[in-house]
């Protein structure tokens, strides 16, 4: 493995990261999450199209720019390091390679180009407030009970009758909470049950936001620059993600969970990177006893130990860059680090610092409410060892539970 950056990786970084500095300060960051889209659709557009954001990792032939995960992970190391709220985590990292992986080649050439270029958002739901478990984060996702289990609850998805000569489609119901930019998604894939309980699948349909029947609210959020909502299909009409409705909906979930780990590794680096740093600086400002609080022993330990920390977690997820298999165990290290550092950063900058206004709050906020989604670190690292068979077979280990 050569862990060398290329040229082209070194401009991604550079050119992100100092337009952030200009347009991403903190008090961006709160006014944007603030307004009613939870983000500046003005800074979106900038980015997509200037920088290609949301197409980074997408194919040249469907408009993205042809990059790897390496590239779209190193993007998201310095808009964790902004804390920018953005459409990017929903649109590029859950939708668009669902698309691309099991939509129709008609959907890929109508949807992907539109994506890439910044002109339509899009997001995931699922319903329950399982997000971690149907990426097969936390849990085996094959079973669909995350989904709902084809009982009540959840969304219900069912064939209509067309007149003989023109298929009916497909009708929605049901609802899902905690969704990623739920609110302002003009597109969303929806996970739905369908086949009736003794049948049930789970399988992913597209769901326009201005479709008759299709209600969604922001709901409020520990993390602001995070924005969630809650959606509701009464009787909604939805195109089925792909051509047939044998597809291995939870395989190409898991596969896009192991990329969303990579990226969220990165982008939890990036944060508790930033936090970090700016703690360095005020413990280099800030005087007690007629000296610099820095050059007490006690605060350079525990710097030292929180560097120590993220240097590894930054370690993990550039691995998990170049192989997306070991993305959870990357995110349970990287999420640790971010809790940590934002902890620290508010003990260290003091009284000020336990004011909830303080710009120290926005990391421990993230660090909470992406461990509320993504995790917990203990979940994930369960799941990492069960993957890799360090506790033998699951009908062993239960075994030796019981």
């Amino acid at each position: 493995m050569d862990a060398a950056f290329t040229a082209e990786q070194d401009e991604i970084r550079r050119t992100l990261r100092e337009l952030l500095a200009k347009r991403c300060g903190p008090d961006e960051v709160k006014a944007a999450a603030a307004t009613t889209t939870g983000h500046d659709p003005a800074l979106w557009q900038q980015l997509a199209q200037e920088l290609g954001l949301p197409g980074l990792a997408l194919p040249a032939a469907h408009g993205g720019v042809g990059c790897t995960t390496a590239e779209l992970a190193l993007a998201c190391e310095e808009t964790g390091r902004a804390l920018l709220p953005s459409p990017l985590l929903g649109t590029a990292v859950l939708a668009a390679p669902l698309i691309a992986d099991l939509g129709t080649d008609a959907q890929r050439a109508d949807l992907l180009p539109r994506l890439a270029r910044g002109a339509l958002t899009a997001t995931l739901a699922v319903p329950g407030g399982s997000l971690s478990t149907a990426l097969a984060l936390t849990g085996d996702n094959a079973g669909g009970e995350w989904a709902g289990g084809g009982r009540a609850g959840g969304v219900q998805a069912r064939r209509v009758d067309g007149d003989g000569r023109v298929d009916g489609g497909w009708r929605l119901y049901g609802e899902a909470g905690q969704v990623l930019d739920g609110h302002s998604a003009g597109l969303l894939l929806v996970a739905a049950h369908t086949g009736g309980f003794a049948r049930s699948r789970t399988l992913l349909f597209l769901v326009r936001a201005d479709s008759p029947g299709f209600v969604r609210v922001r709901q409020t959020a520990l993390d602001e620059t995070r924005p969630q909502g809650r959606i509701q299909l009464r009787d909604v009409g939805g195109e089925l993600l792909g051509d047939s409705d044998a597809a291995d909906v939870p395989g190409a979930l898991a596969a896009v969970g192991r990329t969303a780990a990579t990226v969220l590794a990165a982008e939890a680096v990036g944060a508790a990177s930033q936090a970090l740093e700016r703690t360095v600086d005020y413990v280099k400002a800030r005087e007690q006893f007629g000296r610099a609080i820095g050059s007490f022993q006690a605060v350079k330990h525990r710097l030292a130990d929180l560097y120590v920390q993220v240097q590894a977690a930054r370690s993990a997820a550039y691995y998990a860059a170049s192989d997306p298999t070991t993305g959870g165990l990357a995110l349970a290290q990287a999420l640790e680090a971010l809790r940590s550092t934002a902890g620290e950063a508010i003990q260290l900058h003091g009284g000020i610092g336990f004011t909830w206004e303080h710009d120290a709050h926005l990391y421990f906020k993230r660090a909470a409410a992406d461990e509320l989604l993504f995790g917990p670190v203990h979940r994930l690292r369960d799941r990492a060892a069960e993957l890799a068979g360090l506790f033998g077979p699951p009908e062993e280990r239960e075994a030796v539970a019981g």
